[in-house]
């Protein structure tokens, strides 16, 4: 048996003379959460609902258990009620006049689902959501989060073989959207679903998925574990997008390390092999400290803003590499105008791709 589920190769998807997805690439595991990570208009639900056969792309081609969906040599496309697939959207699709029960059975209708079996199967996706106490309630009198796990249930009760999440979590509030990343984690575990995810928030992304897809303008920017995209950005764009980093300019020197613009040079690290031409590196906000280390990159530095945050302290530092983000424990606290000296070590300290 394979492990791989789906594969999209070469993806293109145009709406006139505009690409929105241009020669996307990539494979999700059998049992596998992917992420598509991106700002709005780089291409992410496009092709989620390219790989939902809801979009008819222009190029490439798309394989779900070795069965190829679509494929534009073959002039092949499988209509979406064929492809086995699921989908959780945005706005839930909860009908509202319906009950909770009549919600999530609505699909096994379709498939003409015995009464008997539509039943057992309605009640084993109301329990993995914790809904079915609420299986006689309108769908109308549900709380968004409600409506949320309603719509989660329906979209597993058939068992489909790929789930795909259109931003799902994006209405809800925020303590409420923490809440659900949990649960969708532990259901996603529990279920062992491949599952394809969308959105723009990149803690979310960072804190549900197998692997993580940063796209940017139609194409992939980098893919990798949420460790791996955010300790070793490849590239400005996932940097700056994914997470709090600061970005220093200058150039790589023949030592190996980096020659900031104001003269300073930094041990850095290189998640790539370099190519002489990198004018930037890279460090985390949360990766500095105010104190030196043995070992790290030393750059003294004034306080020159303090702002509090709750469960963190953001400093914003003046020094000979520029101004500098801080995000320290709000403890120890550092009062404006004091002097310090930022420390950092040469592996948060990351050379990007030209």
């Amino acid at each position: 048996m394979s492990v791989t589920r789906i594969e999209v190769k070469d993806l293109v998807v145009r709406y006139g003379d505009q690409v929105a997805v241009n020669g996307v690439s990539f494979t999700v595991g059998r049992g596998e959460h992917v992420t598509l990570l991106g700002p709005s208009g780089c291409g992410k639900t496009t092709t989620l609902r390219a790989i939902a056969g809801l979009e008819q792309p222009s190029g490439g081609s798309i394989t779900i258990d070795g069965q190829a969906m679509y494929d534009a040599s073959q002039r092949r496309n499988i209509p979406a009620e064929q492809r086995g697939v699921s989908m959780v959207f945005q706005s839930y699709a909860v009908w509202p006049h319906m009950t909770v029960f009549d919600n999530v059975a609505y699909g096994l209708r379709v498939r003409k689902q015995g009464a008997a079996d539509l039943k057992a199967n309605v009640e084993r996706a109301l329990d993995l959501v914790q809904m079915r106490h609420l299986a006689d309630r309108g769908a109308s009198k549900l709380s968004g989060g409600q409506q949320q796990r309603v719509a989660l249930a329906r979209a597993v009760a058939f068992s489909p073989t790929v789930v795909l999440f259109d931003e799902p979590l994006s209405n809800l509030d925020a303590k409420l959207r923490a809440e659900m990343r949990v649960e969708l984690r532990e259901l996603q575990g529990r279920l062992g679903i491949t599952s394809v995810y969308v959105t723009h928030d990149q803690e979310e992304a960072l804190a549900i998925s197998d692997r993580v897809i940063v796209m940017n303008v139609g194409i992939i920017e980098q893919i990798g574990t949420p460790e791996e995209i955010y300790n070793r950005p490849r590239s400005r764009f996932v940097a700056d997008f994914v997470g709090s980093a600061n970005l220093i300019k200058g150039k790589s020197a023949a030592d190996g390390n980096f020659v900031t613009d104001g003269g300073a040079s930094l041990k850095v690290s290189t998640p790539h092999k370099p190519t002489g031409r990198e004018t930037e590196v890279a460090v985390r906000t949360a990766y500095i400290d105010l104190e030196p280390r043995p070992g790290d990159n030393h750059v003294p530095g004034t306080v020159r803003q303090r702002l509090f945050h709750g469960d963190f302290v953001q400093y914003v530092i003046d020094s000979a590499l520029g101004p500098l983000i801080v995000r320290r424990p709000p403890t120890n606290l550092l009062e404006e105008g004091a002097e310090v000296t930022l420390s950092f070590s040469p592996g948060h300290c990351v050379l990007l791709q030209s």
